[in-house]
C-alpha cells in the first residue's frame, strides 16, 4: 500500500494510508530492514510528505518497505549532528515566519531560509507575524527597509497578526490547495497561527523567555497537519531554530542562491573563481556600492559564504 509520511523519527513513524482498504486512518510504521537506502550524511530517512510503500502488520502498525523518489525536499545542515536533516519533501512552497519584535526581527535568518529555498528549486514568501506590535518596534529593528528590499528583489511579503486576525484570510487563499512548510525561529508564533488556520491541529504555544527575548522550543519534529476542508490547507510545522545552516550549497554557488546577486555574479569579469568578498572591480561588490545589493544582504553573503568555507560547503 501506499502512504503520506505524517511524522517521525529515527524508525518509528506515522503513516496516513493514501490507497482504499486500510485497517485505519493513521499507522505507527517501522522501517524494514535496510530497504531505504539513504544519502549517507542525511541522519533521518524519511520526512513529512514522503510518499512510502507500506504494509499494514496489525493493531494499527506496519512496516514500511521503501520511498518513492522525492520532488523536492527542504533540509538544513544541523550542527550538533554534523549531518543533513531533511524536515519536509515533495512541498508546494516555503513560508518563512518572522515577527518585528518579541523575539526581535532576525533578517540573517530571512537571507539563509530565501537561500536555501532557492538552491531546492522552491518558492518562498516572507510572512511577518506580530503585526499588532507597534510601528516604533519596526522602526527600531529597519523591519520595514528589509521587508521593501525583499519585495524588490522578488519575493511575495505578508503581515498576519495571530492576536488580532489581520493577514489571516490572504494568507489562507496563498496557502489554499497546496502543501507549505512553515519554518522560523523559537517564538516568532507558527504554531499560534497555525491553530487560527487549522483549528484541529492543536500545535503546543509558549511564552516568549523575557530574560534572552527569544522563543522556547514547543515544536520538536517537523509534522505534516492537513485540513479537512474545501481549501486544503496542508501545512509541515518544522522545528523552531535559532539558526538554520544551508545544506547543499558550495561556497562558490552561493551569490546564484540569491537573488540579486545572481546576475552581477554570472557576468563578473572574475568568472566563478571570484569569491565577490575583497577582488577589485568584482560585479557583485560593484552592485553593492551602486546599491543594487541592499548592505545587510551583502553581509549575510559574507557570513554565509564563511561558514560555508569552514564546514567544507555541505554539497
Amino acid at each position: 500500500m501506499r502512504g503520506l509520511v505524517v511524522s517521525g523519527s529515527r524508525n518509528v513513524f506515522t503513516i496516513k494510508p493514501l490507497d482504499g482498504g486500510a485497517p485505519s486512518p493513521y499507522l505507527e510504521c517501522r522501517i524494514k530492514g535496510k530497504v531505504l537506502k539513504v544519502e549517507s550524511d542525511c541522519y533521518n530517512p524519511l520526512a513529512p510528505g514522503d510518499i512510502v510503500a507500506f504494509e499494514p502488520s496489525g493493531c494499527g502498525q506496519g512496516m514500511i518497505l521503501g520511498v518513492e523518489p522525492r520532488t523536492n525536499l527542504f533540509a538544513r545542515f544541523n550542527r550538533k549532528k554534523g549531518m543533513t536533516q531533511t524536515l519536509a519533501a515533495n512541498i508546494d512552497q516555503i513560508v518563512c515566519v518572522t515577527s518585528p519584535a518579541q523575539p526581535p526581527f532576525r533578517p540573517r535568518f530571512i537571507d539563509r531560509v530565501l537561500a536555501q529555498a532557492e538552491a531546492s528549486r522552491l518558492p518562498a514568501m516572507v510572512l511577518l507575524n506580530k503585526s499588532d506590535l507597534t510601528d516604533a518596534d519596526c522602526q527600531a529593528n529597519g523591519v520595514e527597509s528589509r521587508l521593501a528590499d525583499y519585495r524588490r528583489i522578488g519575493y511575495t511579503v505578508m503581515r498576519t497578526s495571530a492576536l488580532s486576525g489581520e493577514g489571516v484570510a490572504a494568507l489562507r487563499s496563498i496557502l489554499a490547495n497546496r502543501l507549505s512548510v512553515f519554518t522560523g525561529q523559537s517564538g516568532v508564533g507558527k504554531s499560534s497561527l497555525i491553530n487560527i488556520l487549522l483549528p484541529g491541529a492543536k500545535r503546543q504555544t509558549g511564552a516568549v523567555n523575557t530574560k534572552h527575548d527569544r522563543g522556547n522550543h514547543t515544536t520538536v519534529l517537523s509534522a505534516l497537519l492537513e485540513d479537512a476542508s474545501d481549501e486544503r490547507i496542508n501545512i509541515i510545522d518544522t522545528p523552531g531554530v535559532r539558526q538554520l545552516s544551508p545544506d547543499g550549497v558550495s561556497p562558490q554557488d552561493l551569490a546564484s542562491y540569491m537573488k540579486e546577486f545572481s546576475a552581477p555574479a554570472l557576468h563578473c569579469a572574475f568568472g566563478a573563481s571570484c569569491t565577490h568578498v575583497s577582488e577589485s572591480g568584482c560585479s557583485v561588490l560593484s552592485a553593492v556600492a551602486a546599491g543594487a545589493i541592499h548592505p545587510d544582504r551583502y553581509e549575510s553573503f559574507t557570513r554565509i559564504r564563511s561558514e560555508l568555507q569552514g564546514k567544507g560547503g555541505r554539497t
